[in-house]
């Protein structure tokens, strides 16, 4: 007989031959008295029961089969000192090994731990009593099989047990991992004599509406409610808890597990509608209800004939909601908000979020708290909520809202109240976002409307001040789909996301705000943005479709003023630094002046604000999109205007395909002009002649650091203009002088950096040298002078000198500069 006759047997996988030949010697003992199916089935029966006895083996699990029908003993199950009992009262802790028979009072559900080892672990209590006195009898993993056999009120034999002192104070009784517990009867050779004088045990069940505070009691019951187990925090220690709803004829009461324990729903398969039996637990009352929590006492399933009532479910129509606690709700989800995550008063963080769930009578906000903001619940689902708390809400449209708490049960998509359910499909079917053109139908600031679009442009994050003195935050893009595009707005916490350009969204509870030229949409603290998958958002047109879709491009000659939704592709051919004004409201702007360029011309490009951070570079292609487009009458030139609405990209490979590099740019677009042929009109020309009669009198020009306006005196303390203290005046750079060619000669005034250039010496040291020199240029004059008389080749633009009547070079770039 081989391995193979014995397969399902649940043998151990390192079962020696020894142990395999007794296995098959103990089945050669019953077969003729069971089948081999009963037999292993009794064997894995066996095993199972005592699976948390770790000092078993499969010999002894195998005698515990086969002695009932051989009439051998079972050594395993032996043991009891029937010479030697003890009486509960004469044992003192340090004693060992004694024996003692009881009576059951109280059994506790086994507990969960784990082991300094990290192993896994069970304990359960027991109270016993004799005709001498009562105590507490400890079990640990290995006696827990006992507890499938007892219950309170029988009399046990226990034997191998040890006295200790008690955590809570006196003595305690725990078992060893082999002793014995086992009930005995009135038939057996170890029934007490005097077991008339053992304490009666008396149930005492009482009826729910009897409970007073802070009495063990015992009730019977119907499990009505077995919330979801809530996390909670204390003392820097996180832990678990749920209530069980219990209801008998009189009333309800909230049964309130916690930690380890809230594992008993699971591990005694309680469901809703069962029986229970809660035994010797302590009531409590807090904010005027009564409430039973789980220590010591025991739950456990019960069958039989009791005055329970089924459960009714009694749920409300939303059109009724008053003033209520402890009601059952059934409706669509119409709107969710995100989780606002708030600090609590003892240091921990607490969060809460609120949904909105609609029936055919109305709508009504449900506010869901700690670990219940977790559910996973989308617009469109059916939300059933059991046992909330309806409250007045002076900020609610119906004028309520459904507050959670621990006894709440939260259900998404109930199999039960089909009935109810199917009468919403009407308000389902009106769900779903609207098309982005739709948006614009809109028209009145404050509707609450939901999109799906993909993010085609996007700005940076900027700061403002509100009239409370709070600093807000906002930030703008757009969003389009195959419909339109249109204008959003990020604020506070929403504008510090990490949004990505051409990804796809969808935007729930956005708000309308009429703008300047058409309805806009605002993104707050209630409007919830989900970034979608590739296979979510695969009926959205690509990021290059749209931008095809919603923006024309155009040649920058092509350009027309006022042209709107129009993208430009061109390299950056100048780049002038960041200046700083003061607006008329007294706040702080920053402009930033560059010249950008593609095949068919350049224009002049105004950065405003935060786009002037945007670290570009002379050379670099430039994408811009939505610019403003605008007539400068002292130019007599078109020019862009960079704000909020404009966003500039990086363009794509294919959109460089016909842009050339700055050198092929600049010989194509700056036209070389003897200065003879120079026109007031002229931009961008190249002008090259030999540099002469350089002024250094008036090289350094003092400025006012705060208002940038000139000082005369530059030993002033106070400027003159704006009435601020001058602790050292920032200065300007600037050299005046000639050029001249063949053709004749014109005025040129260098400032700042192409001062710098033509020098060879940076803006601070110019400015040291002549601060050294006490007002004498010395050295600076000599570095001048040593430019007199060189060829310069000059990208520049003519303006007109008002005080000589003439035109004048205003250098750009400086080409070459060759002695």
């Amino acid at each position: 007989m081989d391995k193979e006759f014995f397969n399902g047997m649940n043998l151990a996988e390192d079962i020696s031959e020894e142990d395999f030949q007794y296995v098959k010697e103990g089945w050669e003992k019953v077969q003729d008295d069971i089948s081999k199916e009963e037999f292993i089935d009794k064997f894995n029966k066996v095993k199972d029961e005592y699976k948390d006895a770790s000092f078993f083996s499969d010999k002894d699990f195998i005698d515990m089969v086969v002695n009932p029908f051989t009439g051998e003993k079972t050594e395993t199950v032996t043991g009891f000192d029937v010479e030697t009992p003890k009486t509960i009262a004469e044992v003192e802790p340090g004693n060992q090994g004694f024996s003692v028979i009881a009576r059951v009072m109280a059994i506790s559900n086994p507990k969960i731990f784990t082991t300094r080892k990290g192993d896994a672990g069970k304990l359960a209590n027991m109270q016993i009593a004799d005709n001498t006195g009562e105590v507490r009898l400890v079990l640990w993993t290995e006696n827990i099989k006992h507890l499938k056999h007892i219950s309170e009120g029988d009399i046990v034999e226990i034997s191998e047990i040890d006295c200790k002192d008690g955590f809570r104070g006196g003595k305690e009784f725990q078992l060893r991992p082999r002793s014995l517990l086992r009930t005995i009867d009135e038939s057996s050779e170890n029934w007490p004599d005097n077991i008339a004088d053992f304490p009666a045990y008396e149930e005492n069940i009482i009826s729910i509406s009897d409970i007073v505070p802070d009495e063990k009691v015992s009730i019977i019951g119907r499990l009505i409610r077995a919330p979801a187990p809530h996390t909670y925090e204390s003392n820097g220690k996180k832990g678990k808890v749920t209530s069980l709803e219990i209801q008998d004829s009189t009333g309800k009461i909230s049964y309130t597990l916690w930690n380890n324990d809230v594992k008993l729903v699971s591990s005694l398969d309680l469901k809703e509608g069962d029986i229970v039996k809660i035994l010797n637990e302590q009531s409590r009352e807090r904010n005027g209800e009564i409430s039973l929590s789980h220590w010591d006492g025991r739950i456990l399933k019960v069958e039989g004939d009791f005055d329970i009532p089924e459960y009714e479910e009694n749920i409300i129509k939303i059109g009724n909601a008053q003033e209520i606690k402890d009601v059952s709700l059934i409706g669509i989800v119409t709107k969710i908000q995100d989780t606002i995550t708030f600090d609590r008063q003892d240091g921990t963080k607490g969060y809460v979020k609120s949904i909105e769930i609609t029936d055919d009578t109305g709508s009504i906000r449900v506010t869901l708290w700690g670990d219940d903001t977790k559910l996973k619940v989308s617009k469109g689902d059916v939300l059933k909520v059991i046992g909330g708390n309806i409250e007045y809400d002076d900020y609610a449209t119906s004028g309520y809202r459904v507050n959670t708490n621990w006894n709440t049960e939260l259900r998404v998509n109930p199999d039960e109240n089909q009935d109810l359910i199917e009468g919403l499909n009407e308000i389902s079917s009106k769900l779903g976002p609207i098309t982005i053109s739709e948006v614009q139908d809109h028209e009145d600031d404050g509707e609450e409307v939901d999109i799906i679009g993909r993010l085609i442009t996007i700005n940076d994050s900027h700061s403002f001040q509100r009239d409370d003195g709070s600093t807000g935050f906002v930030r703008s893009g757009d969003i389009a789909d195959s419909t339109g595009k249109v204008r959003i707005s990020f604020w506070d916490e929403k504008a510090e996301v990490d949004y990505g350009i051409g990804k796809a969204y969808q935007v729930e509870n956005a708000r309308t705000r009429l703008g300047m030229y058409e309805v806009e949409l605002n993104v707050g603290k209630t409007t919830r943005v989900i970034e979608l998958t590739d296979a979510e958002s695969s009926d959205l047109p690509s990021f290059e479709e749209l931008e095809e879709q919603i923006y024309e491009t155009k040649k920058i000659d092509d350009l027309d003023e006022d042209d709107m939704n129009v993208k430009v592709v061109a390299r950056i051919l100048e780049l002038e630094d960041i200046r700083e004004f003061e607006r008329q409201d007294g706040t702080k702007g920053r402009v930033r002046n560059m010249t950008v360029g593609d095949v068919s011309g350049f224009i002049a490009v105004t950065l405003w604000d935060d786009k002037t951070d945007i670290p570009y570079d002379i050379n670099e292609a430039i994408k811009i999109q939505n610019p403003r487009i605008n007539y400068n009458d002292r130019s007599n030139r078109l020019e862009l205007s960079i704000g909020n609405a404009t966003n500039i990209l990086q363009p794509s490979y294919k959109e460089l395909e016909n842009l050339p590099d700055i050198e092929e740019l600049q010989e194509t677009l700056y036209t070389s002009k003897d200065i003879a042929s120079l026109e007031l009109e002229d931009r961008n020309v190249r002008v090259k002649g030999v540099f002469s009669e350089p002024y250094i009198q008036r090289m350094l020009i003092p400025k006012c650091p705060i208002c940038n306006r000139t000082i005369e005196d530059e030993d002033e303390e106070e400027c003159p203009n704006c009435g601020n203290y001058i602790d050292k005046p920032k200065y300007l750079l600037m050299l005046p002088g000639k050029i001249t060619d063949d053709t004749g000669e014109i005025q040129v005034t260098f400032y700042n950096e192409l001062v710098e250039e033509l020098l060879d010496m940076k803006h601070d040291d110019i400015v040291a040298l002549y601060e050294e020199g006490d007002g004498d240029f010395g050295f600076l004059e000599t570095k001048v002078m040593d430019i007199d008389g060189n060829t310069l080749e000059l990208l520049a633009d003519i303006t007109y000198n008002n005080y000589d009547e003439e035109i004048k070079l205003r250098p750009k770039r400086i080409f070459k500069n060759e002695y």
